[in-house]
């Protein structure tokens, strides 16, 4: 999978659900008004990421994406797990005080808006 086709599986699952056919990166430029598909999607992962971690401790799909399972990981290198790439994408906007930012929605919201242009990412 190259990374166009990364580009309409992404923009595809993120806001055109409803739509289940391939898209050509003209019609993805014209919904999404022109923006940076990739961006998109990772300022969305950050978006849920920090939506995640606001959740009380007792809802289940915190729980879910705290859980690790009892099983041991396959030899040779590790998959990319999706909170490895957030706190990569984390990293590459060198955001230090994350854990302090999500708490706060506003911070939160703007660090997000920063992702879908930020040229780092």
């Amino acid at each position: 999978m190259d990374l166009q086709e990364v580009e309409w599986v992404g923009i595809d699952w993120i806001i055109l659900v409803q739509d289940r056919r391939i898209k050509w990166n003209e019609e993805l430029n014209r919904l999404t008004g022109n923006k940076n598909t990739i961006n998109y999607v990772k300022a969305q992962r950050l978006a849920w990421f920090g939506h995640v971690h606001r959740m009380a401790e007792n809802s289940m799909v915190k729980k879910v994406c705290e859980w690790s399972p009892a099983l041991t990981r396959s030899l040779g290198r590790p998959k990319n797990r999706w909170e490895d790439d957030v706190k990569s994408d984390i990293t590459s906007m060198k955001i230090t005080n994350w854990k302090d930012c999500f708490r706060d929605r506003t911070k939160w919201k703007t660090l997000v808006e920063k992702a879908k242009t930020s040229l780092k990412l």
